[in-house]
């Protein structure tokens, strides 16, 4: 199978992009194939550790946790972007890497298709 990079560049509320991304993060790793998430902007949020679950809210923290499992999947969020929305590297859940923009661009390089959702 193949590798799928996806760089979600994530804006405000209201954004369902991140949704998006995870759905088909999820729907690659069950075909077999691996997936490096790249999170940019808003969407370096999800890898904050912590999250609680709201009734009829998104919340993607359990979705991820078991996409890390299957050994498939890495999750990687812009330092710059989290630094800046104040939340450092021990505020960051378990599994997930943080490394600058380069680190986006070297799995965009190796992947078999690259996405980018969002950046509006």
């Amino acid at each position: 199978m193949g590798k799928l990079t996806i760089g979600c560049f994530s804006s405000l509320v209201g954004s369902l992009s991140l949704d998006f991304a995870v759905k088909l993060s999820e729907a690659a790793v069950k075909k077999g194939h691996t997936v490096d998430l790249w999170l940019s902007g808003n969407a370096t949020m999800l890898s904050k550790k912590g999250q609680k679950a709201f009734k009829d809210y998104s919340h993607l923290q359990k979705p991820i946790q078991e996409l890390f499992t299957t050994g498939s999947f890495q999750m990687t969020a812009c330092e710059a972007c989290a630094e800046a929305r104040g939340y450092h590297k021990e505020d960051t859940m378990e599994g997930c890497k943080r490394f600058s923009m380069d680190w986006y661009l070297a799995s965009c390089f190796s992947a078999d298709r690259v996405l980018h959702i969002g950046g509006d």
